[in-house]
């Protein structure tokens, strides 16, 4: 449940992805493996940061004992900024005073303890059932107030509430929209072939809060959200072939919208949420880029190739396609436009392999993954220049997807022979890591921003 601002103030063969797909298929058993929770939550870790952290305390809020649950929402708002490695907060035994409010603060004593900003705050029950969260962030330096807001809604949501006081921060101070509030999604994997067990689980940005959207004994790949964060487009090897199913994340109700002949895969909606774009390949199994419209039913052909043509993602206006092809003798990205006839044109030059293009949501850049090095890596390339920027150090770094304020991506990496997700800016000055206790998680994908 959310809450609402008050305001206040490749080579010729199938990707890598898909080729590992079908070999686990290959290996697994035809049962309904028994319903599971969803696996714990992901542990963090902070790989990077900039030289030069912000200083700021996040004071203890003042609580409503029992409504809130005993959640310490200062906690949260404290571990999703330095979480971002752009904060460092100050320890709560060395705070001068517990202030709860705006004018309580005496800025010269923050100041001097070394805090540039204060966060300050109460948690409130109403009448209605439901809490508020009140807020104020006060410059420490000169004593003037930046922010001041409430948040309502269920005692359920409060975690929720947290994110989005953490998001307001981070947009005062920094400048830039904060994506704590949102959520993403990644597929789940325990235990060993042929006994696997695959999970799709959607959770907070920072990997609390989870949710069990579906389990399996068979293979789940590629999900992706709809532009209004209500579904989940995802392949699923359950019949034993490829299938891809749209799953309403809240009810769990889903329906299969494509199970043609060969492959089914990779599935992206489109901007207004009325399409998908679709890999598919056909009896003959040479896969292609195709638009389906989720209404109709129809089916649209945008590539026509004896190369391999996969992965398509939307462009932000949706008017094209950026899609990976081998015709050029190795895997690199290109971009089309979306509608029967066009030709593609080729958006990458450096190196053998550049695959799995995404799009930053103002349109400006495109991520994706290119071999560096003898490594496979994520990349940035500016649409305008050309100029690429390799971000992440992994030997295997994979699936990266943007988060909704185009300042940072999640992808999937190796930490020893386990999968784990991973972050990192744009401008690739900080990063962390998400692993599971147990098991290994790939294949992130990062929600929109909630209304």
């Amino acid at each position: 449940m959310s809450v609402r601002p008050v305001p206040d103030s490749v080579p010729r063969r199938l990707p890598r992805g898909t080729a590992r797909a079908v070999a686990l298929l290959a290996l697994l058993a035809l049962a309904p493996g028994a319903p599971r929770p969803a696996s714990a939550a992901l542990e963090i870790e902070v790989t990077s940061g900039v030289r030069d952290p912000v200083p700021i305390a996040i004071v203890p809020f003042a609580p409503s004992a029992p409504a809130d649950g005993g959640l310490d929402v200062a906690a949260v708002v404290q571990h999703d900024l330095e979480g971002s490695g752009r904060f460092r907060a100050l320890a709560r035994a060395r705070m001068p005073a517990k202030p709860t409010r705006a004018d309580e603060i005496a800025a010269g004593s923050w100041k001097g303890a070394g805090s540039d900003y204060v966060v300050v705050g109460r948690v409130s029950a109403l009448g209605s059932g439901e809490l508020a969260v009140d807020f104020d962030l006060v410059n420490a330096l000169t004593g003037a107030r930046l922010a001041t807001q409430r948040f309502v809604g269920a005692p359920s949501a409060l975690r929720n509430a947290a994110h989005r006081v953490s998001d307001v921060v981070y947009q005062k101070i920094l400048g830039v929209r904060g994506a704590f509030a949102t959520r993403i999604a990644y597929v789940a994997v325990e235990g060993a072939a042929p006994e696997q067990h695959f999970q799709l689980i959607v959770a907070d940005a920072d990997g609390a809060n989870q949710h069990l959207v579906l389990e399996s004994r068979f293979p789940l790949m590629s999900p992706a959200w709809s532009p209004d964060g209500q579904y989940l487009a995802y392949v699923s090897f359950e019949t034993k072939h490829s299938g891809v199913y749209v799953q309403r994340v809240k009810s769990g109700e889903r329906r299969q919208v494509s199970a043609r002949a060969g492959v089914n895969g990779a599935p992206d909606w489109s901007p207004d949420g009325r399409k998908l774009a679709l890999t598919l390949g056909g009896g003959g199994g040479n896969p292609d880029i195709y638009i389906l419209d989720l209404t109709t039913q129809d089916l649209t052909r945008l590539t026509d190739d004896p190369a391999i043509d996969t992965e398509p993602v939307w462009a932000p206006d949706g008017r094209s396609l950026y899609f990976t092809s081998d015709r050029a003798g190795s895997p690199q990205v290109y971009q089309i436009n979306a509608q029967p006839g066009a030709h593609p044109k080729r958006i990458t030059f450096g190196g053998t392999y550049n695959a799995r293009p995404r799009v930053s949501p103002d349109g400006t850049q495109l991520a994706m993954v290119t071999l560096d090095n003898a490594a496979y890596r994520i990349a940035v390339q500016d649409l305008s220049s050309g100029a690429v920027r390799v971000l992440s150090h992994g030997r295997l770094d994979e699936s990266p997807s943007f988060a909704p304020n185009g300042a940072t991506l999640i992808y999937s990496e190796r930490d020893g022979e386990r999968g784990v997700l991973a972050t990192v800016s744009i401008d690739g000055l900080t990063g962390l890591r998400l692993k599971a206790p147990q098991g290994e998680v790939r294949e992130p994908a990062w929600g929109p921003f909630s209304p």
